[in-house]
C-alpha cells in the first residue's frame, strides 16, 4: 500500500531543516523517519503532501487507497498494530492531531473519515528540531531494535577496548573499528555498512554511525549521537544528530545541535551548548519570526543544508543557520544567520546563487550524488523568497 507522509502543520516549525526536504526525510536515531515507516509497514511505495516548491523532488500521492500519516513520532507496538489494523476510513488522533488514517487518495478529504479514534498512549513526537536530539537516544533504541532483531553483529576486534553489553553492539560485516574504546554502559552503539571508526577513538552510546561515514582519529563521541551517511567526524560531539552527506572533520566541540546534509564546518570550529549564565536558551523561530524559548539549558547549533563554516569559527549558544550561508568573517556570528549569507554577519550580501549552484554541485560530485534540477529549483525558490 502507497504510504502518504504528511507535513501537517509541523513543516514551518522544523526549518531551517525542512527548507530543502519534506518532515518525512529528517534523520533521528539510525534511519530517516521515511525509511522506518517503510520497515515498519513493509512497504516501498511511498509520497508526501508537502511544499509545493518541493512537490518536483519528493512526489504526490498517486491517486489510490492508501495509508496517510504524520511521520514524525515513534510508534508503541499497540500504536503499531492500531495502524496496519486502519480500514478505509478509519483514522487514530493523538493530542487532537490527526495522526493515521487509511482513505483514497482519488478523492482525499477529511470528509471520508467515518470513524476516528483517540490514541491514549504517550508518544514519543517530535515537533520542533530541538527534539531530534534531545529525543535521540529513544530513536536510538528503536531503530537498533527495528535494525537487527533475528541478526548477529560483526565481531568486535581484539584491538579495542569495551565496556557494557555486547548486546548492545552492533557492527555490520563491511565496517571496520580498531584501537579504539566503546562504552554501551550509557547507551546502545551501532555502527554501519562500510563505516570506519579511526584509531584512538572514544565512543560513549548511544551512538549510530550510518552507512559510509567515518570518526577520524581520536575523535571523543558522546551520545546520544547520530552520524548519517557518507559524513566524517572528528575532534568532541556530545548529542548532536547529522542528517548525512556533512563533515566536521577536525578538532573543535559541537553539542546538542542538528547539522543538514552537504554541510562541513572548518576546522576547531565550536558551537556553544551553554550560555554562561546557565538561562534558558532561545532559539530563532521561523513561523513567528522571534527567538523563542526552548526550555532547554543546552542547545547548540541548527544549521540548513549546504552550509559552511570556515576555519576558527566560533558559533554561540542558540545559533541557527539557514541554507547555503558561507561563514568566515572574524568575531561570534550572530545567533541568526540568513540562507545564502555570504560572510555570516548581520547585513551581509548574499551569495551569489550561481556560485551556490556550483559549490552544491561540487560538493556533491565529491560523493557521487547528482546535483539536479530539482535541487537547483528549490534553492532557487528559497534564495528568492525566504
Amino acid at each position: 500500500m502507497q504510504l502518504v507522509f504528511s507535513d501537517a502543520q509541523f513543516w514551518e516549525d522544523f526549518l531551517p531543516l525542512t527548507f530543502t526536504r519534506p518532515v518525512a526525510e529528517m534523520r533521528c536515531g539510525i534511519l530517516t523517519f521515511s525509511e522506518r515507516w517503510q520497515k515498519l509497514l513493509d512497504s516501498a511505495q511511498i509520497s508526501y503532501i508537502t511544499e509545493d516548491f518541493l512537490q518536483e523532488k519528493f512526489p504526490k500521492p498517486e491517486k489510490v487507497e492508501s495509508l496517510f500519516l504524520v511521520p514524525n513520532f515513534l510508534p508503541t507496538e499497540k500504536v503499531l498494530g492500531q495502524i496496519k489494523d486502519l480500514k478505509t476510513g478509519e483514522a487514530l488522533v493523538y493530542d487532537n492531531e490527526l495522526l493515521a488514517v487509511k482513505i483514497n487518495m482519488d478523492n482525499f478529504s477529511l470528509n471520508q473519515i467515518e470513524k476516528m479514534t483517540d490514541i491514549e498512549e504517550k508518544l514519543t513526537f517530535f515537533k520542533q528540531p530541538t527534539d531530534l536530539f534531545s529525543f535521540n537516544e529513544e530513536a536510538i533504541n528503536f531503530d537498533f531494535d527495528l535494525l537487527t532483531k533475528g541478526r548477529k553483529s560483526a565481531e568486535l576486534s581484539e584491538t579495542n577496548g569495551f565496556l557494557g553489553n555486547k548486546q548492545d553492539l552492533f557492527i555490520e560485516e563491511s565496517a571496520a573499528v580498531e584501537f579504539s574504546t566503546l562504552n554501551t554502559k550509557t547507551g546502545k552503539i551501532y555502527i554501519g555498512k562500510d563505516a570506519e571508526v579511526m584509531e584512538g577513538c572514544n565512543l560513549r552510546g548511544p551512538i549510530a554511525l550510518c552507512e559510509g561515514s567515518k570518526f577520524n582519529l581520536g575523535s571523543k563521541i558522546y551520545g546520544a549521537t547520530t552520524v548519517g551517511p557518507h559524513s566524517k567526524v572528528g575532534g568532541e560531539v556530545n548529542n548532536i544528530v547529522i542528517f548525512g552527506y556533512s563533515n566536521k572533520g577536525h578538532d573543535g566541540f559541537v553539542g546538542n545541535s542538528v547539522i543538514g546534509e552537504w554541510c562541513n564546518l572548518g576546522a576547531d570550529t565550536n558551537s556553544s551548548n551553554l550560555k554562561n549564565n546557565y538561562a534558558e536558551v532561545k532559539l530563532w523561530n521561523y513561523r513567528t519570526k522571534r527567538f523563542a524559548n526552548t526550555g532547554l539549558q543546552f542547545a547548540g547549533l541548527i544549521m540548513g543544508d549546504h552550509s559552511k563554516s570556515a576555519i576558527n569559527t566560533q558559533f554561540n549558544t542558540g545559533t541557527v543557520v539557514g541554507v547555503a550561508a558561507n561563514i568566515f568573517k572574524s568575531g561570534f556570528p550572530p545567533n541568526l544567520i540568513d540562507s545564502f549569507s555570504w560572510g555570516g554577519m548581520k547585513g551581509d550580501e548574499k551569495f551569489k546563487l550561481e556560485k551556490a549552484y556550483e559549490v552544491a554541485e561540487l560538493a556533491m560530485a565529491r560523493r557521487k550524488v547528482a546535483f539536479t534540477p530539482q535541487d537547483r529549483d528549490i534553492l532557487n525558490f528559497i534564495y528568492t523568497n525566504f
